[in-house]
């Protein structure tokens, strides 16, 4: 099923013949009140859901649709992984996570995309909407049209990183639809959402996803964190030719929202899907109003900051519970994301000597895009 006119059809007469399956499936969840739902990419089948139109601050999980936005600039001949991303003075002032560069220096597209996806550096994923859009705001402008486009009824974008603004909003069930369009229209850029981690060659980066590499099958996507949301985390994994996507907002620590992403994934992976409703069949309910939940006081105390602080080893690592994530013995897959050699330079700012191509190509480890049949 494609996902064009995703949320545009007429759903009041489905309601009523919903009603029983949600209260239904409501009774067996968690007893946590935060958003959550895990769906089938292929059949858009729901195995759970809870509180799935409840406004959000969606964080980091923001640069899903900068990385989105960009396919489709990528898509359309605009600009290649291999293009010039130059840092600069507004990018390099937003706060952390970031890698710290300074204004003029510069990176490939694909290195950019890497730190973004991976480290969730707010300083790149600025830098990358001024490349796509020619400015911020401009490529502002594309990630909300582009929401609307694909069907995502009940998100709003103010910036590119996910960095705390006003009337930056979405739904665990919109960004259901972003990852599963990501996952159906970019396939050729999965790698990007799999990684393990990369190194600029003087430093290496894990990915702040602790299922990749730890969750069987586990191939993406991204996590997120501000006061205001929670932890946030959108999953995905891949058994068995099946995918599944799950997203779970607003827990109370890395390791909460790691174990119940791999809960609701592998749930999803070993349950058959008969009488699920689909994902286009379940109509708003609930908290619809225009009011963002906000979880800071939650959050951000001295109370929930002793609390993770408990939750973690001898070693400082976050304790994991989940009998589905199993820790990495062996080093980490490692890709290369860094600077362009000499990118202070004015050559690097017009795009001259930015490739080596056959190099690029080589360091990229994603494969290159190809025309994908319609589905």
């Amino acid at each position: 099923m494609a996902l064009a006119g995703f949320l545009v059809r007429n759903r009041a007469g489905v309601v009523g013949v919903l009603a029983g399956v949600c209260a239904a499936l409501a009774a067996a969840l968690p007893a946590s009140a935060n958003p959550r739902l895990v769906v089938d990419v292929a059949s858009l089948k729901v195995y759970e859901h809870q509180d799935i139109f409840q406004k959000w601050y969606p964080a980091s999980l923001t640069k899903l649709m900068t990385a989105y936005t960009t396919f489709r600039a990528i898509k359309a001949g605009q600009l290649t992984l291999e293009s010039p991303v130059v840092m600069s003075k507004n990018a390099a002032s937003e706060p952390p996570s970031k890698m710290f560069y300074k204004p003029g220096q510069a990176m490939t597209l694909d290195s950019a995309l890497k730190m973004m996806l991976v480290k969730s550096a707010n300083d790149v994923a600025v830098a990358i909407a001024e490349t796509v859009g020619g400015s911020e705001q401009a490529f502002i402008e594309r990630m909300n049209a582009e929401a609307r486009r694909i069907g995502m009824t009940s998100s709003h974008f103010v910036n590119a990183n996910g960095l705390p603004g006003e009337g930056q909003y979405t739904t665990a069930r919109d960004l259901a639809v972003l990852a599963i369009t990501l996952k159906r229209e970019f396939p050729e850029y999965a790698p990007y959402f799999s990684l393990e981690g990369f190194t600029t060659g003087k430093k290496d980066y894990a990915n702040y996803n602790m299922l990749i590499g730890r969750f069987e099958g586990a191939d993406g996507m991204k996590t997120g964190f501000i006061c205001a949301s929670g932890f946030n985390q959108v999953s995905s994994a891949t058994r068995n030719g099946r995918s599944v996507v799950s997203v779970v907002l607003g827990e109370d620590s890395l390791g909460a929202r790691a174990d119940e992403s791999a809960r609701l994934l592998q749930m999803a992976l070993t349950t058959s899907d008969a009488a699920k409703p689909s994902l286009t069949q379940i109509a708003p309910y609930g908290e619809t109003r225009n009011v963002v939940t906000d979880v800071s006081k939650e959050i951000c105390s001295k109370q929930a900051a002793k609390v993770r602080s408990e939750g973690r080893d001898e070693a400082g690592r976050q304790k994991l519970l989940s009998p589905y994530i199993h820790e990495i013995d062996r080093p980490l897959k490692l890709a290369f994301a860094g600077l362009i050699p000499g990118s202070n330079d004015k050559s690097a700012k017009a795009g001259v000597g930015v490739t080596g191509q056959g190099d690029i190509a080589e360091i990229a480890n994603v494969p290159i895009p190809v025309p994908r049949p319609s589905f």
